[in-house]
């Protein structure tokens, strides 16, 4: 899953930087987002709308980046975000397969 996530991301990130020298095998999940990558902020509020859009509401870039201080913003990690996309997508899918399980209880009794 986290490999699925990270070419997600990275997909997202060369739209939104617009680079053709950021290619897929250059984003790995210890590539930052400051010293590699030099986001701008108008390009993380730009991330944070297509991850919105992929994935939901459930997965909130800024407050994801709203509950660090500046210095671990500036240090983050791509994999940081995977692992947090990964998290709040697998609670999501187990409170769907819960949730189903449930009503397929309820249908069969």
């Amino acid at each position: 899953m986290g490999n699925d996530i990270l070419a997600e991301i990275t997909g997202m990130l060369v739209e939104i930087v617009g680079d053709e020298y950021l290619l897929a095998d250059e984003v790995t999940m210890k590539t930052t987002f400051n010293e590699d990558l030099a986001l701008e902020s108008i390009e993380f509020v730009a991330l944070a709308e297509a991850l919105h859009h992929r994935y939901g509401a459930a997965v909130d870039l800024m407050g994801f980046l709203a509950e660090k201080d500046m210095d671990a913003i500036l240090a983050m990690s791509v994999g940081e975000l995977v692992t947090h996309i990964g998290r709040i997508t697998h609670a999501s899918l187990a409170r769907g397969a819960a949730g189903s399980g449930a009503t397929s209880a309820a249908v069969a009794g």
